[in-house]
């Protein structure tokens, strides 16, 4: 079962949330967010503004998923008024930071708004290839609102293993996410979808276990027991990527999950990623990411 697979390579980290409170007739503006945003609305009724422009209704219970980098709006109220952008008022600090657009004392629309970064087997982005603000209605599910209220309690008041338990309880929230999803018939993330294909699966299972190893298009063909060209032109219609340039990508993230580490040399990432040279290696890796192997490990680290 497609859930099943999720819940058993799914790799969650959530970073602190922001309370949002809106009065009505008021808009917030929010950034592109660097990686997947998540607003699970906690009361009241309103709308999110994609970076198109489109308006998705939004109320109590609906989780809003938002692409990376995609500039976005929550509004309440049938004619806006007034508008807040992220950035003119410092959020409050205490008992948890809070963006208010209006009056704390009148809000209408309430949304527990964070960033989290969600991987498929480590290195495959959960949401990668979404390329619009995903809207889902999880009313009725009383797991969802008691996993949110534990995820703002254990932010609210951290402690040790507060980090394992919001992973914990975030990656319960989107398995009833894919479950409501799936129930549905809704295709939002085909990379996802096409791992009911289990010849697919299976390769990204091979390259995602062992990126390193010298892959090919005819041996990952072979792996899915397809014949070269009808296993490329299904993996690159599911991916988004081309058999080798998925390959290239996974090695990639594994690289900047080792240099992320700080303690593992670069020769060392350099083959763990598949490089038979450094030198190699760092102009990939420079090509990929902008920066030398080096200087992006200074910066994770610092």
């Amino acid at each position: 079962m497609l859930v099943d697979r999720l819940l058993a390579n799914l790799s969650v980290r959530v970073e602190p949330f922001v309370l949002c409170q809106l009065s009505s007739g008021w808009r917030l503006h929010l950034p592109g967010p660097p990686d997947v945003m998540l607003h699970y609305v906690l009361r009241g009724q309103g709308a999110v503004l994609g970076p198109d422009g489109k308006s998705q209704l939004i109320t109590a219970s609906m989780l809003v998923v938002v692409p990376p980098l995609a500039i976005h709006a929550l509004e309440t109220g049938a004619r806006i008024s007034d508008e807040l952008r992220v950035g003119d008022t410092p959020p409050a600090e205490s008992p948890m930071r809070t963006i208010t657009a209006g009056s704390a004392s009148t809000a209408s629309l309430v949304i527990a708004c964070g960033i989290i970064h969600a991987r498929y087997g480590r290195s495959l982005g959960l949401f990668d290839r979404l390329r619009e603000v995903l809207v889902v209605d999880l009313s009725g599910i009383r797991q969802v609102e008691s996993a949110f209220e534990g995820i703002l309690a254990e932010q609210s008041r951290p402690s040790p293993g507060s980090a394992t338990m919001t992973g914990a309880l975030m990656t319960q929230c989107l398995v009833h996410m894919f479950r409501r999803l799936a129930g549905e018939g809704q295709i939002a993330l085909p990379w996802l979808m096409a791992l009911k294909d289990r010849r697919l699966a299976r390769v990204i299972d091979v390259i995602l276990e062992n990126p390193a190893a010298d892959h090919s298009v005819e041996s990952l063909a072979e792996a899915a027991s397809m014949s070269r060209s009808s296993f490329a032109e299904r993996f690159t219609a599911a991916f988004g990527h081309t058999p080798m340039s998925f390959v290239h990508h996974i090695r990639m993230q594994r690289a900047v999950e080792l240099l992320e580490l700080g303690t593992v040399p670069v020769d060392q990432v350099a083959s763990s990623a598949g490089f038979a040279s450094r030198s190699h290696f760092s102009r990939a890796f420079k090509k990929h990411t902008g920066v030398s192997p080096a200087i992006f490990r200074q910066t994770a680290v610092h």
